[in-house]
């Protein structure tokens, strides 16, 4: 019961939110250039919370998330654009194509550990990247004029999904398996606990959203392009996972909320934004070792509110 009313109570404050802003949206109070921030906010947390389930839960350095980002944008702008199929089944067909790549790179690749699984990673990102920019179908380096049908609704529905999907395997049996797998793996084997098959189904539910993510970005712009997608890319999305703190989906919805308003502001100033990125990263790993949250969620704080105001 208690469950289901917490359930309820995110549900109402999800839909208050969403209402507000489409109403600023349709007056006009939000204008072009915010309502992209918001949008380009949805995709980076929609990454964040994506890529937090293989590292932040799982324990896997990974480090490729940028070739998942590039499946779903391609995949889904060939829908749109060549196939002329509806926006959302585009939607859909792009994030399954990203999480069959998870699963691809996911079986052979998840045997590995620490740096080898890394550079494996980080390896089948750019496979992606240079098979999309020698591929002339979809505009080779010059890129891929894609029709501009991303709105608020579209975007904050993906999140919605996201974080409801990951916050659930979580909290279930599976989510608890996999969190013994980044604690200690032997130890988690050792206790009949298949550490590959968790692994790779981590994997492929990260990939899923990332290529979710992906489909949103690619119809967000007029045109993507393979450059895009490369290794800083996967860098951009990891950072927002560190910051927030690994093993808090809720810190890394705050991080990728802060460092986008912080991003937008300072497009015009590339080098001052990876200086700030820097400086951000340095101050938090020396000051919270953990990250903004560490393992905990935010909701842990009312809870810890609550409890202190009993005494």
């Amino acid at each position: 019961m208690k469950k289901s009313k917490i359930f309820w109570g995110y549900a109402v404050l999800a839909l208050v939110i969403y209402a507000v802003v489409q109403a600023l949206i349709t007056t006009g109070t939000i204008d072009m250039y915010y309502k992209n921030m918001l949008i380009t906010m949805c995709i980076n947390i929609m990454l964040a919370v994506s890529l937090h389930i293989v590292i932040g839960i799982t324990g896997q350095f990974s480090i490729g998330h940028a070739g998942f980002l590039a499946v779903g944008a391609y995949i889904s702008a060939i829908i749109t654009t060549k196939l002329m199929l509806p926006f959302p089944l585009a939607i859909f067909l792009g994030a399954l194509a990203a999480a069959v790549a998870g699963l691809i790179v996911g079986m052979p690749t998840l045997r590995l550990k620490g740096d080898y699984l890394a550079i494996a990673t980080l390896g089948f990102a750019e496979i992606i990247r240079i098979v999309f920019l020698n591929t002339d179908y979809v505009g080779g380096a010059a890129g891929m004029q894609v029709k501009y049908l991303s709105t608020w609704t579209y975007a904050f529905v993906g999140v919605v999904l996201t974080i409801l999907v990951i916050a659930n395997f979580t909290n279930s049996r599976h989510g608890r398996a996999c969190i013994s797998i980044r604690e200690d793996e032997i130890a988690a084997d050792a206790m009949g606990i298949n550490t590959t098959y968790y692994k790779v189904v981590a994997f492929a539910i990260g990939s899923f959203f990332a290529g979710l993510a992906g489909a949103i970005f690619a119809h967000n712009f007029y045109i993507i392009q393979p450059t895009t997608f490369g290794f800083l890319k996967s860098f951009d999305i990891l950072i927002y996972v560190v910051l927030g703190g690994l093993g808090s989906l809720s810190g890394s919805v705050i991080a990728a909320i802060f460092l986008t308003v912080v991003s937008t502001y300072l497009a015009n100033f590339p080098e001052t934004r990876m200086i700030i990125y820097s400086l951000v990263l340095i101050f938090v790993m020396l000051y919270r070792p953990t990250g903004l949250m560490g393992t905990k969620e935010i909701t842990h704080l009312f809870k810890f509110g609550k409890k202190g105001g009993t005494k």
